[in-house]
């Protein structure tokens, strides 16, 4: 139970970030145990930091 609602808040986070990566771009999320007593709030601020990190990368 507590890893379907993990996935499901993974996946409402990143729903609405995919808009806003470059074309093309493949997006691959691994929750850490970690995420699992996470708020939403904290879930979304790791997504958009980590989206911030890969996008900086590729663009280099």
């Amino acid at each position: 139970m507590t890893r379907n609602r993990v996935k499901r808040r993974l996946r409402a986070i990143t729903a609405t970030r995919l808009d806003g990566l470059p074309e093309g771009t493949s997006v691959v999320i691994r929750a850490l145990p970690a995420a699992a007593t996470a708020s939403f709030a904290e879930l979304e601020s790791d997504v958009d930091g980590a989206l911030r990190q890969a996008v900086a990368k590729a663009t280099r």
